[in-house]
């Protein structure tokens, strides 16, 4: 082994120990770019078309439901074509022609009359060109996402009606706990979200499957331009002998300096021996070989091939149906592009077709070193992936009512997912509820499976006792499903252990025993189950063993063949014997999947609106009303009815106190509750007390009222001279660069909650940008001037009132005016005022211009009345003078300008606010290198920080759960950036920068467009951290480079580059106000 691929193996070894920790960590900041494509698909890009695969009509349409709640809840992009796809006539053609069928059916729709896309595809139509050529060219520059989910789930029973790919995985569940219950489906599309990246705006396919969770950073994935890929990553031999295994060409074509292997694929192999690997060259020098995860991605000409075979699928599809045989993705399909298996696969059915249509393209691996590979091929794998390693990123309870610990007994480990349990329930270790109710008297144990039932005390059939009436013994699955035609549901169970595809004669067992010991214990013969005689076709998915009866006598016969020991074995075989009895095959073929739809949605429903109207009727309103009233809503029937019903106990609101139930949250509920009727005009007259609410309280947090003076002193006498003239005074501030911790500062969370901002005075082109110019006049009346050559005149600050007009250049200076009391004639002013202020940097700076401004004023305006200009009343004042001016806006931007230097500002909510500014002592050598690295450039992109700001506010005031959380981590990550620039560890605040940027992004995706993500693309090779400064939208931004030499290359890139962007001079600013 040389050297160098010894050192490459012991980074990949590193790389696989750290996996499992960062797996969740992968998939969390999948999530983020999730939300942020649904929201912003203009700015990030998301996929044109995602296609499901069904196993049937009935499974399709199931699958129809699923998307449409994706789209519903923020998870596919409302102008993302989502289709289900059944295998045609519900007959079983393989993964491969499943893959063509799917492709020729997005075709079909696109050139379907009725369709949006449609009528823009004939409007492209050049002369000579059909239709279908139009599509197909439209879809060769498609980003399409096809997800393989047919099939049977003969492993996973219980997820079989449901489809596994949409069964509850409530990983990161506590980022919107009022939300629906996460799915491997919405994991699976966070995962592959960010995939689009690899892409470069250039159409393609990505294919995955529907029982694996791969959680890896797809965005870096290296893919061919015109060719198919296979993700592969490295596995041990005695994992290889049961999976698919990729052989690659050596290890020469590793992309050189990053780590990544992309390689020609030789050969492929299924399950193969350890002779087969040794006789292939399979097996890598560090004793692994590469695992088929499933995934696959076809571009360019390999893509463009794959198009033209698949609209020939049809006829492809009737000849496998006339045969009755299978096309497989992986064996036969993907086969095609790898030379070594084209005789082997001439001789499978449609190999030759296979062969000349995509024959003349290649398959590379890329191989994912850091993947984590999550298989839910079972249900044992269903739990286990629920508890260790990622257990503590498990919601255990989401959605659901539950009594008091007092009257019930279910486990800490236990998960309990859209579900609501009685008191005198009883559930163990490590079990999943999902989707169920159960009453008093049931017994649950330990790492048991409940899905979709519904268990109400009934008449059971013998005598259990009076404290239980149902019992599932430990390690076992329960679930219901509707049948067509049948008036009630089928109660299904079987062990967690249970292979429904083991047969009797081998190993095959029910409820966790041999099949042998099943028929003796309980009577009955093989006859009765099975209509062959074959030993090797016998098998639980074939059995005929579940009964279809009334409810309760279906329950006694489950708790009698789960084998407990309360009935009388006689009795209940007769009733058993005398049943019409379906097998798990039959049912699968029965599903009523439209009232499993309807149950389900009822169900949950009705959960979210008992919850809410704990809320409203018990709580300090911590849940996402709004939230829960989509889900609520979900109930066609009485969701409107239910939250018009929570209108009517909003009055009971306005009684509580405003310290437990602030004002501003009060109306948005009413707000939310309004929207969910369908009364918008309603909610946006409230809306109006929403704000008015927020400017009221930030002004009793500072200790001013709207009528209040700014200053107690007396500025006359009693004959009404006014001892003001003549006074001035001029005010000169910097501006502010904050490097994590806004939107903390920022009403109504900073009246709330602790807020804690890390920020730094600068000059700009060594000198202060900001400031103003009072004076008094002999003549009364108020000019003021700006520096943009408005002027005004006021003959008398009397008439000074709000609301100001958004287009008023003055409203600032006139909200001081009343701030400060001069406008509400407080103060005698038998003589006038002369006000100049000007803002030497760009409109929309980010730099906390309107602030600092305001700041100065005030300032000003106090000096020349004499009363209190210290820092921190000035403040407070600016925090009301914003709410009065209709921006809001926090305490960060004008304490940036007061203090000089870096300091960590922490606020305390109460009456009054209190703001505790830390200087920071920082090192000479510190100071230094940051102003040598550190680049503030003009983006050239105008903001206004109120436009992001209520957006912001409103999320918070419905408390939603995810803003709650990043506005959290920002605060925290200030106290973490103030440590790390003690230490002069600049690095580390280059990460904090990088990871603030990324949570503003996701408080509002619009905080950032295309030429900015551009600019810090371009940026990000010279640098370790970059954000806008203040809310985002545009203005200034930071760009911290590696070190002062790379500091200067991008100075000069920056010039020399397209991006028309003004890097500025600056320095830190330490000195008193000017």
């Amino acid at each position: 082994m040389s050297p160098l691929f010894g050192e490459m193996e012991k980074e990949k070894r590193m790389i696989m120990g750290k996996k499992k920790g960062e797996a969740m960590e992968v998939l969390r900041k999948s999530w983020y770019h999730l939300r942020l494509s649904v929201r912003y698909p203009a700015r990030v890009s998301t996929w044109d078309a995602i296609l499901l695969t069904a196993a049937s009509p009935e499974q399709a349409e199931l699958y129809e439901w699923q998307l449409q709640r994706a789209k519903r809840v923020g998870r596919i992009a409302p102008s993302t074509i989502a289709l289900s796809v059944p295998d045609p006539e519900g007959a079983r053609i393989g993964s491969g022609a499943a893959t063509l069928n799917a492709l020729h059916a997005l075709s079909c729709h696109l050139i379907h009359p009725s369709n949006t896309q449609s009528l823009e595809l004939r409007d492209r139509v050049n002369d000579g060109d059909s239709i279908t050529s139009a599509v197909k060219k439209s879809m060769e520059k498609m980003r399409i996402l096809l997800l393989h989910a047919g099939g049977d789930s003969k492993r996973v029973p219980w997820a079989n009606p449901m489809g596994k790919v949409f069964l509850p995985l409530p990983y990161l569940a506590s980022d919107d706990p009022d939300g629906p219950v996460p799915l491997l489906f919405d994991h699976v599309l966070a995962i592959s979200s960010s995939a689009i990246q690899a892409f470069e705006n250039k159409g393609g396919l990505l294919i995955m499957t529907g029982d694996v969770l791969p959680c890896f950073d797809t965005s870096s994935m290296v893919l061919p331009d015109n060719a198919s890929c296979i993700i592969t990553v490295p596995i041990t031999l005695d994992v290889a002998r049961n999976h698919g295994v990729v052989v690659t060409s050596t290890i020469e074509n590793l992309e050189q300096n990053s780590g990544r292997e992309l390689n020609l694929v030789e050969n492929l192999l299924q399950k193969p021996s350890l002779k087969e690997l040794e006789a292939n060259n399979a097996i890598r020098q560090d004793g692994r070989t590469l695992l088929d995860t499933g995934i696959i991605s076809v571009r360019g000409k390999a893509w463009a091939d794959l198009l033209l075979l698949s609209s020939s699928s049809p006829s492809m599809i009737s000849e496998l149906l006339r045969c009755g045989k299978e096309m497989s993705l992986y064996e036969d399909l993907v086969a095609a592009w790898v030379p070594a298996k084209h005789n082997w696969l001439k001789s499978r059915p449609l190999g030759i077709e296979l062969v000349s249509g995509l024959g003349n393209q290649n398959l590379f691996s890329y191989c994912a070193f850091d993947l984590s590979f999550l298989h839910f091929g079972t249900s044992t794998e269903v739990l286990d992936h629920l508890g260790e390693a990622h257990s503590r990123y498990v919601g255990r309870r989401h959605l659901c009512s539950i009594p008091a610990t007092t009257e019930c007994d279910i486990a800490a480990s236990a998960v309990i997912l859209s579900s609501k349990l009685a008191p005198g329930v009883s559930i163990g270790e490590d079990s999943l509820i999902y989707d169920s109710s159960l009453s008093t008297g049931v017994q649950i144990g330990s790492r048991c499976i409940i899905v979709g039932v519904h268990l109400q005390r009934e008449n059971i059939v013998g005598s259990i006792g009076n404290s239980s009436w149902f019992i599932l013994p430990d390690r076992h699955c329960l679930w219901e499903v509707p049948l067509v035609g049948c008036s009630q549901r089928v109660i299904l169970f079987c062990g967690l252990h249970d292979n429904p595809k083991s047969s009797h004669a081998k190993d095959g067992t029910f409820c966790g025993k041999p099949w042998k010991k099943v028929l003796h214990e309980h009577g009955i013969q093989q006859s009765e189950l099975w209509n062959t005689s074959d030993a090797q076709e016998q098998c639980l998915w074939n059995a005929k063993i579940f009964p279809v009866l009334p409810r309760h006598e279906m329950l006694s016969l489950a708790m009698w063949l789960l084998g407990l020991r309360l009935y009388n074995n006689e009795d209940m075989l007769s009733l058993w014997r005398n049943s019409y009895r379906v097998s798990l095959e039959e049912i699968h073929r029965s599903i009523d999947f439209r009232q499993l739809c309807l149950d389900s949605s009822i169900h949950q429903a009705d959960l979210a609106a008992g919850i809410a109207k704990a809320c409203i009727s018990y709580g300090l309103f911590g849940r996402n009303l709004s939230r829960l009233c989509t889900e609520i809503l979900q109930n066609e029937v009485s969701g409107t009815t239910a939250c018009k019903n929570f209108l009517t106990l909003c009055p009971n609101l306005q009684a509580l106190d405003s310290g437990i139930l602030p004002r501003s949250r009060a109306y948005q509920v009413q707000v939310d509750l309004h929207k969910a009727c369908g009364e918008d005009e309603i909610a946006c007259n409230i809306e109006h007390d929403v704000w008015s609410s927020v400017a009221e309280e930030t002004a009793a947090a500072v200790k001013y009222g709207l009528e209040g003076s700014a200053t107690s002193q007396n500025t006359g006498d009693a004959n009404g001279k006014n001892p003001l003239y003549p006074k001035r005074a001029r005010v000169e501030l910097p501006v502010r660069v904050d490097f994590v911790g806004g939107w903390s500062d920022t009403p109504p969370w900073s009246l709330e909650r602790i807020g804690r901002v890390l920020n730094m005075a600068i000059s700009l082109e060594d000198c202060l940008p900001i400031g103003t110019e009072i004076e008094t006049t002999s003549t009364k009346g108020v000019t003021i001037d700006d520096d943009a050559g408005n002027q005004t005149y006021i003959e008398d600050a009397n008439s000074i009132h709000t609301p100001f007009n958004e287009e008023d250049p003055f409203r600032l200076v006139k909200s001081a005016l009343i701030v400060t009391g001069i406008s509400q004639g407080k103060i005698p002013l038998s003589t006038g005022l002369q006000i100049r202020t000007w803002a030497k940097v760009p409109r929309g700076s980010g730099l906390g211009t309107s602030s600092i401004l305001a700041a100065a004023v005030l300032k000003g305006l106090l000096h020349i009345m004499e009363g209190d200009e210290s820092n921190d009343n000035v403040a407070g004042l600016v925090l009301v003078l914003e709410q009065i001016m209709g921006t809001g806006g926090g305490w960060q931007d004008q304490i940036g300008g007061l203090y000089p230097g870096i300091k960590c500002t922490t606020s305390f909510p109460g009456k009054p606010l209190r703001l505790h500014v830390i200087p920071l002592t920082a090192a000479p050598q510190m100071v230094l290198e940051l102003e040598q690295r550190l680049l503030v450039v003009f983006t050239g992109q105008v903001r206004l920080a109120h436009q992001v700001l209520q957006k912001v506010v409103v999320r918070y005031l419905q408390r939603d759960s995810l803003l709650i959380s990043s506005i959290k981590r920002l605060a925290e990550l200030a106290k973490i950036g103030q440590e790390a620039l003690m230490n002069c560890e600049v690095d580390e605040l280059g990460d904090i920068m990088l990871e603030a940027w990324r949570i503003h992004q996701e408080l509002d995706p619009y905080c950032s467009n295309e030429f900015v993500d551009q600019l810090f693309k371009f940026a990000s090779q010279f640098c370790c951290g970059y954000k806008l400064v203040g809310a985002g939208g545009g203005g200034f931004a930071l760009l911290l480079a590696k070190d002062k030499d790379r500091a200067k290359q991008l100075r000069n890139s920056l010039k020399s580059s397209d991006f028309n962007v003004t890097v500025y001079n600056w320095s830190i600013y330490l000195d008193g106000v000017a």
